[in-house]
């Protein structure tokens, strides 16, 4: 029996379903693999605006490309997320990120408007759109929107696209996502929001300028209307619920955030600069990751430094446009404290706390000072030659132009005398000194001695003369600057924690033998002008212009109190000999004081703190003018005669005094005291009987005072 021939007509229809079936399918596959290449998740994870913050969590500035802050769906009341479904996308938990019906609906009332009056957008292919195709202008756009919607659609689920396009929009006055809309309109946080509220928030997308309270009340209110009579007309709230929002007054208030005070321009670059080279964190990162990222910084300091170096009147009445760059660490940490980069610092701008300039003999303790202390051969109260001397073709001079002869370490930092320092420098070796200061500072390659006085092929920067002189005020140990405390995520987790670096550069106990010279320096020395309560330690340095007499290239006071460590410099970015400085240190000085005093001196503050098991620096000794010696004969003891000497003591009872006697013209020592006005040079020949004299001697110094009067001896004293 032969098999039943199919009807051909059957035949082709079945062939035709088939074909039609094959094509959709694959059409549907083809569609999704398209959709898929056309969608990066990475873009899904919207830019969030990082908040810096100080050590008591009061924020300083905001960090953003886009201000947003990324909230969860489940933050997000229900009837604010019904609002948005009302609006913009009734049907949203129905369709496949395409709503067929709806785009036939919106094209058949085109067509009787003659033009575009209503769009068939569900919220997915907005958020499709705004991520993916914002700045797409070709043709398949629209085509591009459904294939990364049904993509969309079927990997992430309802909830999750509402909340990604909650978080995404634009609700204008350059604010992104429901949380800072909520905060910008209601200074509230989105889950407190209320059904006028929220619907007043699903009005403005449209067109965030128009429909702002801001810009037009009458126009958001109504708009407003119309989001709740459709979410009304959809189910979501009932009729006496709409009217009771409607009747809810509208405020053109908006709270939006200040923008960031220039005072912390320098701070916050700084601050990048360090997340970037330190930690790891990419500028875009830290505009886009939502990061709080808190800072050691003090308010008072920063602010002060700020209004300060804006002011003229801290700067040479003839230097017009003179620069300054100023930076504060926390002696213990290197915790920056305060930064300006310059006067008129812009963000970005040449931050002069960073550009090494020359630091004239601020840099004294670090080639000569402490390494010389450190070497053991010499102490604060060592003799160093002051004289005019010639080293191969070069040949230092004071600036005063006076020479001593000889005068002591301390001295010589309270004085600021040049001839010393190079000779010390010379005497311990170049090498030693610039081995030293190496440490401090980053490594130069200058071997001569003039870097004995700061003289450099580079310099050194503000921040890192702060740095260098931390070593004294920290008990020898250098501490490193830093800007960040840490860095989190906005989910709390911990992505950077500070780490102190430090580095031990001297013995605690020459650290307060620098601490007590260079306190003498600021008391008694060039570091005078300007008056402060702290206790402050410090040293000057000017670079000359040679250009110009009288002109100078650099200005700098570098010192440190009990608790922060700090650097001034003043100068032009270019020094030419129509535009040089007309001041020395004494400005800098000033200023430098100007901005402390601005913190309140505390107990801890007034003095500074000698460490335990650490000898104290005493204070100079004194030499005293002997002019009322007085010998005469005694009988003492067993008969024998004796020489008694007497004179008016000095009040510095650590004065030593060499007894001499005097004959034919020759001086022989004969005995010593401390600290008295009288001696007693026992059996004496009184058939050869001498002179004698005193002579002041100074046990820190090891030099000899000028000798008295010399007093012949008194026979008639003993009848």
């Amino acid at each position: 029996m032969k098999p039943k021939r199919m009807n051909r007509p059957v035949f082709i229809s079945i062939v035709m379903v088939l074909s039609t079936l094959v094509v959709a399918v694959g059409g549907y596959a083809a569609a999704l693999i398209t959709g898929s290449i056309l969608t990066d998740e990475d873009q899904l994870n919207f830019a969030e605006t990082s908040t810096v913050v100080d050590e008591e969590g009061e924020v300083l500035a905001r960090l953003f490309f886009e201000d947003r802050t990324n909230i969860s769906i489940d933050e997000i009341p229900e009837h604010v997320q019904q609002s948005f479904i009302a609006v913009e996308d009734h049907r949203f938990h129905e369709h496949q990120g395409v709503d067929f019906i709806a785009i036939g609906r919106a094209l058949y009332r085109d067509i009787l408007a003659g033009a575009a009056v209503e769009g068939g957008s569900t919220i997915t292919q907005q958020l499709a759109k705004n991520v993916y195709l914002e700045n797409d202008k070709t043709l398949l756009r629209k085509t591009k929107e459904v294939l990364i919607s049904m993509n969309l659609e079927r990997n992430f689920s309802k909830d999750t696209l509402l909340e990604m396009y909650l978080n995404q929009i634009y609700f204008g006055h350059g604010v992104y996502g429901i949380e800072r809309a909520s905060e910008l309109y209601f200074d509230k946080s989105a889950k407190d929001l209320t059904i006028a509220e929220g619907a007043l928030l699903a009005a403005i997308p449209k067109a965030p300028y128009h429909y702002s309270p801001a810009s037009d009340i009458e126009r958001a209110e109504k708009r407003r209307g119309t989001v709740l009579a459709l979410m009304e007309r959809h189910g979501f709230i009932n009729e006496e619920t709409m009217t009771g929002a409607m009747n809810t007054p509208i405020s053109s208030d908006v709270h939006t955030e200040p923008e960031m005070d220039a005072s912390f321009y320098t701070y916050v670059d700084m601050m990048i600069q360090e997340g970037i080279e330190k930690h790891g964190i990419s500028e875009q990162q830290f505009f886009t990751g939502g990061y709080t990222i808190e800072v050691p910084i003090h308010h008072e300091l920063q602010n002060t430094a700020y209004s300060a170096m804006e002011n003229n009147e801290h700067f040479p009445d003839e230097s017009t446009g003179v620069q300054a760059a100023y930076v504060m660490l926390d002696n213990k940490t290197g915790a920056v404290k305060a930064v300006q980069g310059g006067r008129d610092y812009v963000r970005k701008g040449l931050n002069r706390v960073n550009i090494p300039r020359q630091p004239g003999s601020a840099f004294k303790p670090i080639s000569v000072y402490a390494p010389a202390l450190e070497s053991g051969q010499y102490k604060p109260y060592s003799l160093l030659k002051d004289e005019l001397l010639e080293y191969g073709d070069y040949e230092p001079s004071n600036v005063n132009d006076v020479y001593q002869g000889s005068i002591t370490m301390r001295d010589a930092i309270i004085q600021s005398t040049n001839t010393s320092a190079v000779w010390l420098l010379n005497e311990l070796g170049t090498a030693k000194g610039i081995e030293w200061a190496n440490e401090a500072v980053p490594e130069f390659q200058d071997d001569g001695l003039s870097v004995a006085l700061g003289g450099m092929s580079e310099g050194v920067s503000p921040l890192h003369m702060a740095s260098a002189y931390t070593a004294f005020a920290n008990g020898g140990i250098k501490s490193e600057p830093y800007f960040i405390n840490s860095v989190k995520a906005s989910n709390g987790e911990s992505i950077v924690e500070a780490k102190v670096d430090q580095s031990q550069l001297l013995s605690e106990q020459n650290a307060w033998y620098m601490t007590r010279m260079l306190e003498s320096a600021v008391k008694e020395g060039t570091a005078q002008p300007g008056n402060t309560d702290h206790a402050l330690a410090g040293k000057t340095g000017t670079t000359n212009f040679e250009g110009v007499d009288g002109g100078n290239r650099d200005a700098w006071f570098v010192g440190y109190t009990p608790q922060y460590t700090g650097a001034m410099w003043m100068g032009y970015d270019s020094t030419t000999e129509e535009q040089y400085l007309q001041g020395g240190s004494a400005y800098p000085t000033q200023l430098f004081k100007s901005i402390l005093n601005t913190v309140p001196v505390t107990e801890q503050g007034v003095a500074f703190h000698k460490p335990e098991g650490v000898s104290e620096l005493e204070s100079p000794v004194q030499f005293a003018e002997i002019e009322d010696l007085d010998a005469a004969l005694t009988l003492q003891g067993e008969g024998f005669l004796n020489v008694k000497l007497n004179w008016t003591a000095a009040e510095d009872d650590r004065l030593v005094y060499n007894i001499y006697e005097v004959k034919d013209g020759e001086a022989s020592k004969v005995g010593e005291v401390e600290g008295e006005g009288s001696y007693t040079v026992n059996r004496a020949n009184m058939f050869s009987l001498g002179d004698y004299m005193v002579v002041p001697f100074n046990p820190q110094t090891g030099q000899e005072g000028e000798p008295s009067n010399v007093a012949d001896v008194s026979v008639m004293s003993i009848f």
